[in-house]
């Protein structure tokens, strides 16, 4: 018992036998126990001061924790800890009652020994994954530098996760433990993985292409065992040549789309595509190396995809563009290094039986052999300009019957589908006229003949639609106007919207190239450069500018 307390139950007492009726000797005895509950009182509080300011200096004296990380628990009862760049046997404080994991942080005392944990830190190095091996392990380090690398464990946050070769990983500060996860970005800069619907219907004019594809593509994956008894292995490459705009890449699509159907009917489970549409230019890097890198990074994802049993499609647009045909060797070229690291992958797909390669290219003559030999490459197949059937067809997919049509047309016609149908071919005669005014270049032939070439000798898939397009916006044009007005909307396609937008598209589109190169020229009009003297583009806008160039 504290002196107050004492003083305090010993003045209780005497007030207790003091005479009741002394009412002095009380009113003393009550002003001497204020006092002494007083003054006990700022004992109290004094005493409680100095044990928080003791513990605050005691605090405040004491060693800083170290932090480590948790490896894993040993036999023994103790612990495996990593600080820095050495390991520690710990003891553990049997007041800790928070169950330790390995990668989790720790803090230890001035023994090493586990007093704590601390939540993860928001920072750290992130590596990339070069191999996940079997036991949980990670492989970390670039492989494009051939570096040796250093393996890594696995938290167990991140334990279950898949990681695959090419992820992220975050690592603890000892650089022993990788403890967040991050994916491998699905949507780089120079490959998409998005496929729209494109049934077979979508794609128009071009019925012989798509027979040859069908049958060098289609037919091996859903007749293998009619292949395996013939013995013929299916068909790795495909390369799709031709003028730009005629649905090369259209075509490409639909192969990717309409495969994964017809493939999961086959299997009688869904199969997924994966259609990984790569640009060529985008792909060509100033940096030593990196070129390579995105190629092998393209044929690492089509494998990945494959295991997932994906079909895969990889759409190579503008081949060209990056597998040139190699120089000498008496001077840096791109093509040196990347065409046969390209060959490599490609060698390395033929195990694979749901992954194709579609190369695409308006100069094939620029690729390298190497490239379009048999074995990578199996099939060429040119992707011509529609004809009148087939620009028939192609406006027939683009004037659809949601279209709304100029109310004169289909009151002429009763029907609208047979409005539309009219509308079809009062476009097609229109660009089909040989006249003056359809007249677009005269080409001279070696054997001293001449051929003028007309509007409808440079129709492509993409002309036609662009010329439809103009004809919407006129409609649209109208119906803004209409609503403005506070007219009636009489608004719609009509023959004459669709008439101007031909006239407004060869006179305004760019559909040769700027250069004097006969070459180029008669790559985009499907002649062969050894049959043609020259060419000369007719402007009747501006009389006949003569681009000649003699071929010797």
């Amino acid at each position: 018992m504290e002196p107050q307390d004492r003083s305090l139950d010993l003045l209780a007492r005497i007030m207790a036998q003091a005479p009741a009726d002394d009412a002095k000797l009380h009113t003393y005895l009550a002003a001497l126990k204020n006092e002494l509950e007083a003054q006990a009182l700022t004992s109290e509080e004094r005493q409680r001061a100095i044990a928080a300011y003791e513990e605050a200096y005691e605090k405040l004296t004491s060693p800083a924790n170290r932090l480590g990380v948790f490896l894993r628990h040993l036999e023994d009862g103790h612990a495996l800890v990593a600080l820095g760049d050495s390991e520690y046997v710990s003891q553990i404080d049997p007041k800790l009652t928070i169950e330790l994991q390995t990668g989790v942080r720790v803090r230890l005392n001035e023994a090493y020994a586990i007093v704590g944990t601390l939540p993860q830190g928001a920072i750290g190095s992130v590596v990339k994954v070069s191999e996940a091996l079997d036991d949980g392990r990670l492989r970390i380090g670039s492989d494009a530098q051939n570096q040796q690398g250093r393996l890594v464990e696995r938290s167990a946050e991140i334990s279950e996760q898949i990681v695959k070769a090419g992820d992220e990983v975050r690592l603890d500060p000892s650089g022993r433990i990788a403890i967040e996860h991050f994916g491998r970005q699905e949507a780089r800069d120079y490959f998409v993985e998005d496929v729209p619907e494109t049934p077979w219907e979508k794609v128009g004019g071009q019925e012989e292409a798509l027979q040859v594809i069908r049958e060098t593509i289609e037919h091996p994956l859903l007749y293998p065992d009619l292949y395996a008894r013939y013995d013929k292995r299916p068909v790795k490459g495909v390369l799709l040549y031709g003028p730009p705009g005629c649905g090369k890449t259209l075509i490409g699509k639909a192969v990717a789309w309409n495969l994964a159907r017809e493939y999961s009917e086959r299997t009688g489970h869904e199969v997924k595509e994966c259609f990984l549409h790569i640009s060529g230019p985008k792909i060509l890097n100033m940096w030593l190396g990196e070129t390579e890198r995105m190629v092998r990074d393209i044929f690492a994802t089509a494998r990945d995809r494959a295991k997932e049993d994906r079909l895969v499609v990889i759409f190579i647009d503008e081949a060209e563009s990056i597998l040139r045909t190699r120089s000498s060797g008496r001077w840096l070229n791109i093509s040196n290094t990347v065409v046969p690291q390209f060959c490599a992958e490609m060698d390395g797909m033929v195990e694979l039986e749901n992954v194709v390669l579609i190369l695409t290219s308006n100069r094939p003559d620029y690729i390298d052999p190497a490239i379009l030999r048999p074995e990578r490459i199996d099939r060429k197949v040119k992707i011509k300009r529609p004809d009148k059937e087939a620009s028939r067809e192609i406006l027939s997919i683009y004037l659809h019957e949601r279209l709304p049509l100029e109310p004169a047309l289909v009151k002429e016609h009763v029907e609208p589908e047979c409005a539309r149908v009219a509308l079809v071919e009062s476009t097609l005669a229109h660009l089909w006229r040989t006249n003056k005014e359809t007249e677009f270049m005269k080409v001279q032939m070696r054997n001293g003949t001449s051929e003028t070439l007309y509007w409808r000798d440079l129709v492509s898939g993409a002309l036609l639609k662009s010329i439809v397009d103009r004809a919407k916006d006129a409609a649209i044009r109208r119906a803004i106007a209409d609503s403005l007005s506070q007219h009636e909307d009489k608004s719609g396609l009509s023959e004459q919207d669709l008439h101007d937008a031909i006239v407004a598209e060869y006179r305004e589109n760019e559909i040769f190239p700027k250069s004097d190169a006969v070459e180029d020229w008669l790559k985009l009009l499907d002649f062969e450069p050894e049959a043609v003297v020259n060419v000369k583009p007719i402007r009747p806008d501006k009389g006949e500018a003569l681009v000649r160039k003699t071929i010797v």
